[in-house]
């Protein structure tokens, strides 16, 4: 946004309708540049008026009285241009027209819009997608403090330049997290929800002009952790004594053989579970995080854990499938469970998800296509990164070809002699 330095006021006439000998005469309010004009409901003979002055000339009556009237006009938008900067919010050229007027013109602002976006999309909307909305806004009302001074913007203000400032802003210091910047995905994150709430403004007619026309999103590929063999089995055979870090350790393990999310997960119940059509049990559901349909045979290892809990008290009062209990204080748990079982890298519930596409899947054999569907997956380009990631895969399908090769070659070899 830019901030209103430049302000004026004053008169003209219009030669060009000119009739019975006078001209109408004109108000002219300029604000950072940009002009509007409006009738002063007076007219003039040319021979009048003062062009320099931009008031009526002579000492006549009718002279004076305009003059009087014109400046009393005059005041009345200084005026009104003061009681909006008092506001230290942004106001444009037609909103000091609208107060003159006393046109009462709402627009929409940056604010307002986050608001209007987090109130209509709640129920459409899992509650952890919609808290990073409230976290994305709570970012730009600290953009919008340290660098303009502002608490608010109007939509029609913004444009590349405030994306990209925006951009660099939680790029070199990060307000929400003591003070470590963003990186460039978390970045762009941001900037996507922007763009996201900017498009519904659109939609409603709120905003004419798309800031986004020459901004490009760009993500960086960054690491997904996922469990070795090893490490799952570590997890796997270790016995907790605490309860709590055994109820984890289960939900997690069932995740790495289901490669349901944390919100999927936690939202089965008995009613998810059905016999496919090899007549082993499997389980159907719609991911939170994109409604998409998904049905999951379940591996040995999962169904253990379903029947392990079919008779707890706390489950069946639930009415859900497995125990449950926050993201936060799961991932908490998990950070202990990683320490015992001497597991360094980050251990977070999302990482059984990745070992599930990676480690049980992928690496087994399992065709892309089909560990796309399992994962519920909108696109397989999703999918392709996970495939990347494991060399163990690519090394051992190499080392196949390299036996059959041999194979062919030795039998080929035999068939000349």
């Amino acid at each position: 946004m830019n901030s209103v330095n430049t302000f004026g006021v004053s008169f003209f006439i219009r030669r060009n309708r000119e009739s019975n000998g006078t001209v109408p005469v004109f108000l002219k309010i300029t604000v950072n540049g940009k002009r509007i004009d409006i009738s002063a409901k007076q007219r003039v003979q040319v021979s009048n008026w003062d062009s320099v002055r931009g008031f009526g000339k002579g000492q006549s009556t009718e002279v004076k009285k305009m003059n009087t009237y014109l400046e009393q006009l005059r005041g009345k938008v200084v005026e009104n241009y003061h009681e909006l900067k008092l506001q230290k919010k942004p106001f444009t050229v037609e909103d000091v027209r609208n107060k003159f007027l006393g046109v009462e013109e709402h627009q929409h602002t940056l604010m307002s819009l986050f608001d209007y976006h987090n109130e209509t999309e709640k129920n459409a909307l899992a509650s952890g997608t919609l808290k990073h909305y409230f976290v994305t806004k709570r970012y730009f009302q600290l953009f919008l403090k340290e660098r303009m001074s502002l608490s608010d913007i109007y939509l029609s203000q913004l444009n590349y330049k405030f994306v990209t400032d925006f951009e660099q802003f939680i790029q070199q210091k990060n307000y929400l997290n003591d003070g470590q910047p963003c990186g460039k995905n978390t970045t762009m994150k941001h900037i996507e929800r922007l763009r996201k709430v900017v498009n519904l403004a659109i939609k409603n007619e709120w905003l004419e002009k798309d800031p986004f026309v020459k901004f490009k999103v760009s993500f960086t590929n960054s690491k997904r952790e996922y469990l070795t063999p090893d490490d799952l089995q570590k997890i796997e055979r270790k016995e907790f004594s605490l309860n709590r870090l055994q109820q984890v350790k289960d939900l997690f393990v069932f995740s790495c053989y289901t490669g349901l999310a944390y919100s999927d997960t936690f939202n089965l119940t008995p009613q998810n579970l059905c016999v496919g059509i090899d007549g082993e049990c499997w389980i159907t559901t719609n991911r939170t995080k994109t409604n998409q349909a998904v049905r999951i045979p379940l591996l040995p290892k999962a169904m253990e854990i379903i029947e392990k809990y079919k008779s707890n008290i706390a489950v069946i009062a639930n009415g859900k499938l497995l125990p449950t209990l926050s993201n936060q204080r799961l991932n908490s748990y998990l950070k202990e469970i990683a320490d015992i079982c001497g597991i360094t890298k980050p251990l977070t519930f999302h990482v059984a998800r990745h070992t599930f596409a990676t480690t049980v899947t992928l690496t087994n054999g399992v065709p892309i296509e089909t560990v796309s569907k399992l994962l519920g997956h909108t696109s397989i380009k999703t999918t392709q990164i996970y495939a990347k990631v494991i060399e163990t895969k690519v090394s051992g399908d190499m080392k196949s070809l390299r036996e059959k090769l041999d194979m062919q070659k030795s039998i080929a070899s035999k068939a000349v002699m």
